[in-house]
């Protein structure tokens, strides 16, 4: 545990002075760096680039399905999986101030930070889209997406997404 800690600590540092490639290059080795990457790749291109609680809701879900045994056991297996994310999740270029806030609150997740609304949820879609499954248990909406665990029909109390908020995670 200390040993990821202190992983984490140099990586926040790097990000505090925006030199987070040379970061990248030099704790490669311990897969960190990657993680964070991967992470912030999800929760930038999945969520409103400026909602923090719906870039930790999206970071909670990629952890949720790291922590299943029906998801690949990595971040960036998880996120790099096919159809799952927004096309171009692992390629596309992160740019300003979004992709610096992705980086933080991406260590924040891998460092234990979880979205208290989302519990076990591993699932979300565009907010504007309407799904007509009978099994969506909506539990957030936030950053643009509405967030739902998948139940048995006769357990879903909440089958429409929930009305958007924000401020919850500070």
């Amino acid at each position: 545990m200390q040993k990821h800690k202190s992983r984490l600590v140099m990586i926040a540092a790097c990000l505090a002075i925006f030199s987070f490639a040379g970061c990248a290059r030099q704790s490669q080795q311990d897969g960190t760096s990657a993680e964070i990457n991967c992470m912030a790749r999800a929760m930038y291109f999945e969520s409103n680039r400026s909602s923090r609680d719906g870039m930790i809701a999206v970071g909670s879900v990629v952890m949720n399905r790291v922590e299943s045994d029906a998801f690949p056991d990595d971040v960036c297996a998880v996120v790099g999986q096919p159809n799952q994310f927004a096309p171009g999740v692992m390629s596309k270029s992160m740019r300003g101030q979004a992709r610096t806030l992705a980086l933080s609150l991406a260590a924040s997740v891998l460092s234990g930070e979880r979205h208290p609304d989302i519990g076990v949820a591993k699932y979300f879609h565009a907010a504007w889209y309407e799904a007509n499954y009978n099994n969506m248990h909506y539990v957030l909406t936030a950053g643009g997406n509405a967030f739902y665990e998948r139940r048995r029909p006769e357990d879903v109390t909440a089958p429409s997404p929930l009305p958007q908020t924000n401020g919850v995670t500070g």
